[in-house]
């Protein structure tokens, strides 16, 4: 959520910052409700400083034997109270209100974010590797696994609908060696601290993250009004919700190995094959809470440790730096990681990286202090995939597989898979 503070002091760069994510101004707006809100504020103030003020004034008549005056006074007062009682009803209207219409505005883009509408304005950073190059015909990811025997869509499907698969043999198994691969790298070298978050949230921690309530459509609800998570972002962002931390404990830095939920409303006809878009998959989320000066170097160090992964793993990928038009709600700037995947011949999605400022730190109420200054800050958030584990084990089969049909296990992942180095029908 944006300041209204700088919102009301900087309405023309807020105008223009809305309108290079396509959004219509609305600063006037926002003034006008803020403005509504303060007035309201100013006489209920006013009001009360009357009513305790006339209140003292009854005594001073009844101890004069003025009951005319007392009686005027106190009717006075009645009137106040019920102008107050009244009026606090109206102040909460007035500030949802303006809640409202500052929760749905998308967070203002860093100066260096590229112009531009959709992926296709997209700038790249750089590339990692080459691509392979086997003189056989490269199949897809779901055309190695059912071959294996490792991939049952069919079966998947009758239990769950569509854009479910079931896992077996040593497909599941290589699936499970990418996620301990990634936990294990994360917190045993690039400084991250495990969690094991629940998957089931409330409203509140979908707001702070900002899914709630712009893309509840997107979203998994149950019936006693719990959420599944779209992303462990939304747990571990919110494990410092409405807390007051000291500058000298940041930057935090947490992961997790999770299971994650989306309903894909937005995807209907794309990436029906196979397992790249699914309702649930498993993921590796990186999590930074920052002071307002470190954000932006974080940012750096969370890219290179979710690249880290793919280096590992010997994959090619590519690194974009999101324009506008492309870029997450609730993000300042982002990286995208794209890893090759031979069976598509085509570049795809494995991780985003984003910084999102204080945006999400108001939204939740998430404040830090500094040594010997007295106003608190809002902290700066960031996440990142580390990676995404299924897309992770499509490009590992894509990349590693052999003229036979047959899987190369990448070496770092042989230690997770019991020594084995290639996987056979």
């Amino acid at each position: 959520m944006l300041d209204i503070k700088w919102i009301r002091e900087n309405q023309e760069s807020f105008d223009t910052a809305l309108a290079k994510r396509g959004q219509e101004p609305r600063a006037a707006l926002l003034v006008e409700l803020d403005d509504a809100r303060r007035s309201h504020t100013t006489k209920l103030q006013e009001a009360q400083q009357r009513r305790n003020s006339a209140s003292k004034e009854i005594g001073m008549a009844m101890g004069q034997g003025d009951k005319e005056k007392a009686e005027a006074l106190k009717a006075e007062v009645a009137e106040i109270k019920s102008f107050i009682q009244n009026g606090e009803e109206e102040q909460r209207k007035l500030n949802a209100a303006l809640e409202d219409a500052l929760a749905v505005i998308p967070n203002i883009p860093h100066e260096d974010v590229p112009l531009g509408a959709d992926e296709a304005d997209n700038v790249l950073l750089h590339t990692h590797g080459e691509k392979p190059r086997n003189n056989f015909e490269q199949k897809e990811h779901y055309e190695l696994g059912e071959q294996l025997g490792g991939m049952d869509f069919e079966t998947a499907a009758k239990m769950s609908g569509s854009r479910f698969v079931l896992l077996k043999g040593q497909i599941a198994r290589l699936e499970r060696a990418i996620g301990q691969f990634m936990i294990d790298l994360h917190t045993q070298e690039n400084g991250y601290t495990e969690v094991s978050p629940p998957l089931l949230v409330r409203d509140n921690a979908l707001y702070g993250t900002s899914q709630l309530p712009k893309f509840a459509e997107d979203l998994f609800r149950t019936t006693n009004d719990h959420w599944l998570i779209p992303t462990a972002e939304v747990p571990l962002t919110n494990v410092v919700a409405g807390e007051t931390l000291a500058e000298a404990d940041l930057p935090l830095r947490m992961t997790a190995l999770t299971y994650c939920f989306r309903s894909e409303a937005g995807s209907a006809g794309r990436d029906t094959a196979g397992m790249l878009r699914q309702h649930q998959f498993q993921k590796c989320e990186l999590v930074s809470i920052t002071d307002e000066n470190s954000s932006l170097e974080e940012l750096e160090r969370m890219r290179e440790s979710a690249e880290k992964v793919l280096k590992l793993l010997g994959l090619h990928y590519r690194v974009v730096t999101l324009c506008v038009g492309d870029m997450g709600f609730g993000a300042r700037k982002t990286y995208d990681i794209e890893v090759w995947l031979p069976g598509q011949d085509a570049y795809r999605e494995i991780s985003s990286c984003s910084v999102c400022g204080d945006f999400q730190g108001r939204r939740m109420n998430a404040r830090y202090r500094v040594e010997g200054e007295k106003a608190l800050k809002f902290v700066h958030t960031l996440n990142g995939s580390g990676l995404a584990v299924g897309r992770c084990l499509i490009a590992v089969m894509e990349n590693y597989q052999n003229a036979d049909g047959t899987i190369t296990v990448p070496e770092v992942l042989r230690p997770y898979m019991n020594g084995l180095e290639v996987i056979g029908a």
